[in-house]
């Protein structure tokens, strides 16, 4: 028998479709009928009246009993102010004893959409009676959840290519109208209208105005420009410090658009993955956002949701872009600026990366990999099984900033062990953490915790090599050797046209600066930073990877020191070189790999053996050959030089032999003959060098 009937309301429109289908299933068994309003605390501090929530229960009552026409002691009404509408549900329905629960599948509006929405879901497992879902969708505006995202590409009609083109267009007419309005125009100028090299004043202004334009031109540009601030090798320092102060100023999403992603992503309703998600957002960025949340299970998790327009914006905006860099060689005053198709090459490489969501949990594993030897460093876990391309489901991490960490033992071991897993990772795995300023790490359970790894960066095994010897040179404060090492570095140990001279000078005085400081004052990552600036000075670009391990360095650093102000970053960082050193010895010493290179020694030096007996033709086999390309020339440049030579040695024995017969007592005819012949030859002489040379 059904004799309490419970029903849930927010007295919306689809509620309402609700509440009327329990009070027909209470006339039909002569059950009362309870109606119950949860409101959600505005501020959870204020006390809340009872008289209030009286005169809201009475004006409740009169509303629905206009609604179903039932009155008189089978229907009453109650509101409750609780922050978790399920739970307030679930507990009146055993207060009241109530044999069933009616909830809409709908849920309440505004603020408390994430928590309402699963209502339905929650109820239905935790009541202890029966619970009946009414389906209240019908004639709602709610679009699909597959029309999320506007069609397909499949189902694009004939000549959406031509939109797309005609959507370019007007990206980039309105690109321009925004740059002409501040004042950026001379970038697109022919030669000559540049700004003028070393116009230090110049090229600020034009920065600022330039980070005016990109915040103007939305989500995608001020990614774009956050990510040209970690490049100092591409851009002025100038506009490295300006576009660093860009910061993400995006709408966040509404919790419709975080609901419907998610769903695509999961395949499934959200509420059969998650128990609750706070409505506010941890963070609103240009590519994703960010909301805390538990899982069914009840584990507290981060869930990332990628933004269900960022990835056309992005791909769109990169496409011009590419168009521009195209023209952009042909323009002196941006080749003056920028190096346009570098930028655009790393804009595209590290845009399409932080798009796929999966390559920051990859990248989250192997940072945990790299951080395994240093207990007091730790990156947070993700749930794989539910994180995709555009979902991203990773450990909270209940922490508190990194200046807050209480002081003792386990915040000094944190500082130094963040030193040394730096030159662990950039030095001996090649994969570092690139952007781990103050925001990105937090203190919890005496751990130091890395968060957002969609920038990271890899050093090659050459660069890390030639990386050691660097910071060795430093430290022994040989000039002449780091200029060798900076060459080999950037590939330009031939180069003839390096002043060798001058670039040494400036990095003894770069050595002579630093090395006249206090070792605790003495920062690696802006040393690498500076010697990377002292290289561009001299025309030498040194690779991407260690620019961006530099500024990596550099962030760790401000970050160590708040952990532990009396760390000696040189100290640390030449214990761990020996360490490695003999680490790279033992391997060496190692019985198998010592078998592989004596083999590898042995066939080398037989066959070695045998070419030098071929040469000298004590083996038989093929001698020494040396081929000349281009041979005809050869030839000709060979026949002319011994032309040459044989008319300068006659010209000079003919004249020789005039002056000796001159002052003989031979016929006087002698030097006459002897002299016109070897005038004759001169001018011979002199002719065919002419002729040559043109």
């Amino acid at each position: 028998m059904i004799e309490r009937i419970l029903v849930a309301t927010d007295r919306s429109p689809t509620a309402g479709q609700a509440v009327r289908w329990a009070a027909d299933v209470a006339e039909r068994f002569a059950a009362d009928l309870l109606v119950l309003q949860v409101v959600p605390p505005m501020d959870h501090d204020a006390q809340v009246d009872p008289s209030e929530l009286s005169r809201a229960a009475d004006d409740l009552r009169r509303e629905m009993g206009e609604l179903v026409g039932v009155a008189g002691p089978r229907l009453r009404c109650r509101v409750l102010i609780h922050a978790d509408p399920a739970e307030a549900i679930v507990d009146a329905a055993d207060a009241e004893s109530v044999d069933l629960v009616v909830v809409g599948s709908v849920g309440m509006r505004d603020r408390t959409e994430f928590l309402l929405r699963n209502v339905p879901n929650r109820v239905s497992h935790a009541a202890r009676c029966s619970v009946v879902i009414v389906h209240t969708t019908a004639g709602a505006a709610a679009a699909p959840v597959g029309d999320a995202d506007g069609p397909s590409g499949a189902d694009l009609p004939a000549g959406a290519m031509g939109d797309v083109e005609d959507g370019l267009l007007r990206r980039a007419a309105q690109v321009a109208r925004v740059f002409a309005k501040l004042g950026i125009r001379h970038l697109s100028s022919g030669p000559g209208d540049g700004p003028a090299d070393g116009d230090d004043g110049s090229q600020r202004s034009e920065a600022r105005h330039l980070r005016s334009a990109l915040e103007e031109l939305g989500p995608t540009f001020a990614k774009l420009g956050q990510v040209l601030s970690t490049r100092p090798d591409l851009l002025p320092p100038a506009f490295v410090d300006e576009l660093a102060t860009l910061q993400d100023r995006v709408t966040p999403l509404t919790e419709a658009e975080v609901v419907s992603v998610m769903e695509q992503e999961l395949g499934v309703p959200w509420e059969d993955v998650f128990a609750t998600i706070d409505p506010r957002p941890l963070a609103a960025g240009t590519i994703a956002q960010v909301h805390r949340a538990t899982l069914a299970g009840g584990e507290r998790v981060v869930v990332k949701v990628q933004r269900p327009t960022a990835r056309d914006e992005i791909l769109t905006d990169l496409a011009l872009l590419e168009r521009f860099a195209e023209k952009a060689e042909r323009r002196q005053g941006i080749r003056r600026l920028v190096d346009a198709p570098a930028i655009t090459g790393h804009l595209a490489a590290s845009l399409r990366r932080e798009l796929d969501f999966t390559r920051e949990a990859a990248n989250i594993n192997r940072l945990r990999h790299a951080l395994a030897p240093f207990p007091r460093l730790d990156v947070p876990g993700v749930y794989e099984r539910i994180s995709t391309a555009r979902l991203l489901v990773m450990e909270e991490v209940e922490g508190v900033p990194l200046r807050q960490a209480p002081d003792g033992q386990p915040r000094r071991e944190a500082g130094r062990q963040l030193l040394e897993s730096y030159y662990s990772q950039i030095l001996t795995e090649g994969f570092f953490h690139a952007d781990p300023h103050p925001g990105n790490l937090l203190w919890w359970n005496e751990k130091l915790y890395f968060l957002d790894c969609g920038m990271v960066g890899e050093v090659e095994p050459g660069v890390r090599e030639l990386l050691v010897l660097l910071v060795l040179a430093f430290w022994q404060s040989d000039a002449t050797f780091l200029a060798e090492v900076v060459l080999l570095l950037a590939g330009d140990e031939g180069r003839s046209d390096v002043d060798l001279t001058a670039f040494t000078d400036d990095l003894a005085r770069f050595v002579r600066r630093y090395h006249e400081l206090p070792l605790r004052e003495i920062q690696i990552g802006p040393a690498l930073q500076e010697i990377s600036e002292i290289a561009l000075h001299h025309a030498i670009r040194l690779p991407a990877s260690l620019v961006l391990a530099g500024k990596a360095l550099a962030q760790m650093q401000l970050a160590a020191a708040q952990l532990d102000p009396d760390l000696d970053v040189l100290s640390v960082a030449g214990s761990f070189i020996l360490r490695h050193s003999g680490a790279r010895i033992r391997q060496g010493l190692d019985p198998k790999r010592l078998f592989y290179e004596a083999q590898k020694l042995q066939t080398r030096s037989v066959r070695l053996i045998e070419a030098v007996e071929r040469l000298v033709g004590a083996r038989p086999g093929p001698k020494l050959q040396v081929q000349f390309r281009g041979t005809e020339r050869l030839e000709e440049t060979v026949g002319r030089a011994s032309r040459q030579l044989a008319l300068a040695l006659t010209a000079a024995g003919a004249l020789l032999g005039a002056a000796i017969a001159a002052n003989s007592r031979a016929a006087r005819w002698l030097p006459a003959a002897l002299g016109g012949a070897g005038g004759a030859l001169t001018t011979g002489l002199v002719a065919d060098l002419v002729r040559a040379r043109r």
